[in-house]
């Protein structure tokens, strides 16, 4: 049963990973590749559960982690332009 659910990640991550590609605007596609990171950690967790392995619990937190981190900070980027200060700071401030 396990293995029936490995393989409808499988295709779940197929088809987050052709709506990144064909998606309309850059907004369409970070969501299809944070949708692709999502179900990467399930199938992580789900893996090290097949294979009886449970340390890849803990790969799949990190993973999210990361997902999550870089999505916000791609979001943030093609937002304001730049990582660096936020656009409502004066220039001339200390902060």
């Amino acid at each position: 049963m396990f293995e029936v659910a490995t393989y409808m990640i499988l295709f779940a991550m197929f088809l987050a990973l052709v709506s990144a590609i064909i998606g309309k605007s850059v907004y369409d596609k970070i969501l299809a590749v944070n949708i692709l990171g999502t179900i990467t950690v399930l199938f992580i967790a789900l893996f090290g559960f097949l294979t009886e392995r449970p340390e890849f619990l803990d790969i799949a937190l990190v993973y999210a982690l990361i997902n999550f981190i870089a999505t916000v900070a791609i979001l943030k980027f093609f937002e304001y332009g730049d990582m660096g200060r936020s656009s409502h700071l004066n220039e001339d401030s200390d902060i």
